[in-house]
């Protein structure tokens, strides 16, 4: 006989090969995040290459971040169908080759296409089966895991930005987007360390479980068939009843809508919808403000490696302290906070004058923008749980690309409308100081209302009239059940004798 712990799902071990996962997180995290910046570098060269405006330009890097948030539902479907490795092994792929191709580009329009689409798609394939493996592998440690391997995106952003202006002294843009897709083939190496966890026992129950669900269906029918015509009637509305649900059930088997009617979830999705209206229009215009008020190439790259070093250090260190036992029951006020303090730094941005405030913006910058970044699905797991994780991000993300794909453009539109950069950084620091506010109202709303839900749940518990009624109700269910008509006791009978077989089996 097999064993007793036969087909059951390991959990999650909290270290060993799971540290080798977060590297490999760690390396494709890193490219989906601060590949999208990193480009930035080209825009003023690839501007008066092609003889086009700020906002047009900006929609490269909006195209392909929108791309890989709005990607999101499809990643989750093939992470839920085939698994983390091989999506992001295509990923990879994907990655090289647009990348490859943007550098036979002879448009602006075939640079959306080949960056924006094409590249975009593959980092999302990237992104999302890194952060769902990470849940897999680790439960109590899971704040650390998720800091560190969300640390790979500063590290990224502090490499590729000089290495960009260097690629483009010594080959130019298109030499250097040849390069560049060679590079983003790494994300093939980091996608093969995502080594399965309980998959081939899960899908040898799942395989059980149905095949006698199937054997049980059958006999179930065939025996109804033989029996009066209404009593055919009831079994074939039953069946059809059943079919509908199998239908419904496959559909919330890669994505999970009822989490629309989870309160948690919708203060999330509204509060993190308006946060990426100002979120990345300040690193994509940083090195491009710089260049504009006088400031060297290699200089003004610089303060992208600033910001990404100040950012590496913060995104284990907030992992860390959101761990902590004083963090972590209230870690949606935590996040509040980060999002509103990344606001305040944009807002105080046209108060920088000269290379020393941008410098000292940077620093900031880096610091607030670890913090949200830390937490960005920490926090989402903290309020659906890991069970619905997958689905959940998948939802969000297709969400978010909306105000991703309009929030550098219209950064653009403001800087050719006005000629300066302050309005683009304020519109962006008001936006998110305004979505770090709603989120703390709403979530301490939210706590408030699930202690009160507690509180009553265990109220109830306690009453001795709602026990009483309920060991009633069943006491009642159970004579109704007894005195149902002897015709279907033939058939309660073959189907207990069929769960035993299949429970045998």
């Amino acid at each position: 006989p097999p064993p007793a712990n036969a087909g059951r799902v390991p959990g999650p071990p909290d270290g060993g090969w799971g540290w080798v996962v977060v590297f490999g997180a760690f390396i494709s995290i890193g490219f989906a995040y601060a590949f999208p910046k990193g480009v930035a570098i080209f825009f003023k060269e690839i501007q008066d290459f092609f003889g086009t405006s700020y906002s047009e330009i900006a929609w490269v890097s909006s195209i392909m971040l929108a791309t890989t948030y709005g990607a999101g539902p499809i990643s989750s479907i093939l992470v839920n169908r085939y698994g983390s490795r091989p999506v992001v092994i295509l990923g990879g792929l994907l990655c090289g080759i647009g990348m490859v191709s943007a550098a036979f580009c002879t448009s602006i329009l075939q640079l959306y296409i080949c960056v924006g689409f094409i590249t975009g798609f593959g980092l999302a394939l990237n992104l999302q089966p890194s952060v769902i493996i990470i849940g897999k592998y680790f439960l109590k440690r899971r704040p650390i895991a998720n800091g560190l391997a969300m640390a790979g995106s500063p590290v990224m952003l502090c490499t590729l930005a000089p290495l960009n202006q260097f690629l483009f002294d010594n080959f130019g843009w298109r030499g250097s987007f040849l390069i560049l897709g060679a590079i983003l083939l790494n994300c093939c190496v980091a996608g093969a360390l995502f080594r399965p966890i309980g998959a081939a026992t899960a899908s040898v129950k799942t395989q059980a479980i149905e095949e006698g669900k199937d054997a049980l269906k059958e006999e179930v029918t065939k025996d109804a068939m033989e029996m009066s015509s209404p009593m055919n009637i009831t079994m074939e509305t039953k069946m059809e009843e059943e079919g509908g649900k199998g239908c419904c059930e496959k559909v919330n088997q890669y994505l999970d809508f009822s989490l629309f009617k989870h309160r948690g979830f919708l203060i999330y999705l509204i509060g993190n919808v308006l946060m990426f209206l100002g979120f990345f229009a300040p690193i994509v215009f940083l090195a491009p403000y710089a260049k504009h008020i006088g400031i060297d190439e290699y200089s003004a790259a610089f303060l992208l490696s600033i910001l990404a070093i100040v950012d590496m250090i913060a995104r284990p260190t907030t992992g860390i302290i959101a761990n902590s036992k004083w963090v972590r029951p209230r870690i949606q006020y935590f996040f509040s906070f980060s999002i509103a303090f990344n606001g305040a730094c944009h807002l105080l941005c046209p108060l920088a004058s000269g290379y020393t405030g941008l410098v000292v913006y940077s620093i900031f910058f880096g610091l607030a923008f670890g913090m949200v970044c830390a937490m960005l699905f920490e926090t989402l797991m903290d309020l659906v749980g890991a069970a619905r994780f997958t689905s959940a991000v998948g939802l969000v993300t297709i969400a978010e690309c909306c105000t991703i794909l309009l929030g550098p453009p219209i950064g653009g539109t403001l800087i050719d409308t006005f000629g300066d950069y302050k309005y683009m950084f304020i519109k962006c620091g008001a936006v998110m100081v305004l979505a770090g506010t709603f989120l703390f109202i709403m979530n301490y709303y939210n706590y408030r209302a699930l202690a009160k839900e507690e509180k009553e749940r265990k109220a109830k518990e306690e009453d001795p009239k709602s026990v009483r009624t309920e060991n009633e109700g069943r006491n009642n269910w159970n004579k109704e059940t007894a005195q149902e008509g002897p015709e279907l006791e033939p058939l309660r009978e073959e189907r207990e004798g069929l769960k035993k077989e299949v429970n045998g089996t």
